[in-house]
């Protein structure tokens, strides 16, 4: 079974309450948010509606939060870009 991957990418402030609805609808609620709906064609019509304000892929499975954190999360220690001349 294959999911859409929904970040929300801007803000809903200002937009008319039906928008906030089909977002809520989506289970979005803060940006930068990322949430897993089964591809089917209600959430397809949803984010039909407020695609100017999200980011969808379509995947193989859901992450859980865990694996979301870990993927957001830097890798440790840092890199020398350049030299520093002596």
């Amino acid at each position: 079974m294959s999911y859409f991957r929904i970040t929300l990418h801007r803000s809903a402030i200002g937009l008319p309450q039906r928008t906030r609805g089909v977002l809520a609808a989506l289970g979005l609620r803060k940006r930068n948010q990322t949430v897993f709906q089964p591809v089917t064609p209600d959430a397809a019509g949803m984010i039909m509606k407020v695609k100017e304000l999200v980011l969808v892929q379509e995947v193989d499975q859901a992450l859980t939060t865990k694996q979301l954190r870990e993927e957001r999360k830097p890798e440790p220690g840092f890199w020398v870009e350049k030299a520093v001349p002596r």
